[in-house]
């Protein structure tokens, strides 16, 4: 694929949607900065794609160290002048527990990452995007089915994707004037290394375990490269992207 001028930054771009996400932006020309905790994913997944390593760079990242985010972007804006989308994908679930026996430190970790982390990527993003020449750009936030309906024993992943939704309304609002959009894709059972454990059976809402229908993870990164590649005109608010037998319209 041809490059083009382009730039995009993944969050959690090592493994699973975020890989998959990455993959896709790469494959239709973009320069693709991969953030992430561990940088052997981030070196794997570039190595994967094929890209010419002008267009692919690895920035080892942890989203909920606001000093760590600031780098990311400014690394971002040295490499490559610019960033046209942010695919805000780094996140983290809690241990399936009764919501009672659940520790304040479990609900802390999630919350750091997958509201406050997303909140600074976000920032760091916007501010970019309004001040870089042409203006503007477009931030996409990973929900989750569960930003609609809860699964068992998950009150902090439902809770902080319920907030995501918040959020993702909040800057769309706010970057009108400034020419940056936001829009957010709710996944349900992509086929990821987390995932896979869904075929062999996940606690239902009736109390039961069963087995759940999973999705090739490739059609995430193609929805992903569909919203960044939108015109300018036009914003995908919110998307649901399912595996299309899984339990969630009727779930409970």
């Amino acid at each position: 694929m041809k490059p083009h001028d382009r730039v995009a930054v993944v969050t959690g771009a090592g493994s699973g949607i975020g890989k998959a996400a990455a993959l896709a932006l790469l494959s239709d020309g973009y320069c693709v900065v991969l953030a992430g905790r561990r940088p052997e994913p981030l070196a794997e997944a570039i190595a994967h794609s094929g890209a010419a390593p002008e267009r692919a760079l690895a920035v080892p990242t942890d989203v909920t160290d606001p000093v760590a985010v600031q780098a990311l972007f400014a690394r971002t804006q040295q490499a490559f002048g610019r960033v046209d989308v942010l695919f805000n994908n780094a996140g983290r679930g809690a241990p399936a527990v009764p919501f009672e026996d659940l520790g304040l430190e479990q609900w802390q970790a999630v919350v750091d990452v997958n509201l406050t982390g997303m909140f600074l990527c976000a920032q760091a993003a916007f501010r970019l995007m309004k001040g870089q020449q042409p203006r503007g750009g477009r931030i996409i936030n990973n929900g989750s089915i569960s930003a609609h309906a809860p699964r068992p024993h998950s009150a902090p992943y439902t809770a902080t994707k319920h907030a995501v939704t918040g959020l993702t309304k909040s800057i769309a609002l706010d970057g009108r004037a400034y020419d940056i959009s936001c829009g957010q894709i709710d996944i349900g059972n992509a086929r990821t290394e987390l995932a896979a454990r869904m075929e062999q059976g996940v606690p239902q809402a009736d109390g039961q375990v069963r087995p759940e229908p999973l999705m090739d993870v490739a059609h995430v990164g193609r929805a992903v490269l569909h919203m960044a590649n939108l015109p300018r005109e036009a914003n995908v608010l919110s998307m649901t992207l399912m595996a299309s037998s899984m339990p969630f319209v009727g779930r409970g």
